[in-house]
């Protein structure tokens, strides 16, 4: 089979993301958001962010650059798309999937750690018996549940584009879930990366179709932020406001 290329992308920043992170600094219990997850935006950086990955889309060579973009349907998502598709002056067919979406918290959804520890004292003791990756809040995901999404994506990827390089625009586990798919990664394996390395805004990951590998996928690059360094734009890698912030160095 003839190789594809994924260039996966974290949206920019979003004001959901400013939000969590103003929550976690004043230990707040629940993250002051207007509007519903799906409907959260860019901030004026984020959109500074996204044009970044245009640029850098634009300095790849022609056989490198997407031939096709899929995204989740959450508004920051699709702004970042199409802010990087204008900025490298690329015209692409667009899908949007909604199994791009971000990790659904259910119950728990613009709660801090805080919040949840006041409100759903049993959710927490829950949560640390089971653990963060299979973990599901009432009405919501794990990160298995997520995973069972993205592979998924991953099959459909391989049938229905068959070749050639497609712009991925979803969301940090998201991202972090395509990663350890293709790379064959375990539980303890995920969770450190995330501690260690967690998702930048706008950061992008490249995995091409293997079929020496074990899972049919090789990881080439991960977390790459040297396009925001290089067009002097602020790297950050902020929690987002469907997540459980404060919640400890699982986070």
């Amino acid at each position: 089979m003839a190789p594809i290329d994924l260039i996966i992308v974290r949206h920019g920043q979003s004001v959901g993301n400013v939000a969590a992170e103003s929550a976690e600094r004043d230990k707040l219990e629940r993250i002051d958001v207007p509007v519903r997850d799906p409907d959260i935006e860019l901030s004026e950086l984020g959109h500074e962010q996204a044009a970044a990955v245009g640029a850098w889309l634009s300095r790849l060579d022609e056989s490198e650059r997407p031939d096709i973009a899929w995204t989740s349907p959450y508004r920051r998502a699709r702004q970042t798309l199409q802010t990087a598709l204008d900025g490298a002056g690329l015209e692409v067919d667009i899908r949007v999937d909604e199994r791009l979406r971000d990790r659904d918290m259910g119950i728990t959804d613009m709660l801090t750690a805080a919040g949840i520890r006041e409100k759903y004292p049993e959710e927490v003791e829950r949560r640390n018996w089971i653990g963060k990756f299979y973990y599901r809040p009432p009405g919501g995901e794990s990160w298995a549940d997520v995973t069972q999404r993205v592979r998924g994506v991953l099959t459909d990827i391989r049938h229905l584009v068959g070749e050639g390089t497609v712009l991925i625009t979803a969301h940090d586990v998201v991202n972090l879930l395509f990663c350890y798919v293709a790379e064959g990664l375990d539980e303890e394996s995920v969770l450190d990366r995330a501690r260690t390395n967690p998702m930048g805004n706008a950061a992008i990951c490249r995995l091409r179709s293997d079929e020496e590998s074990p899972t049919g996928w090789t990881v080439v690059d991960y977390n790459l932020n040297e396009h925001l360094r290089e067009e002097n734009v602020k790297v950050t890698a902020q929690p987002g406001a469907s997540d459980e912030v404060g919640a400890g160095n699982d986070q």
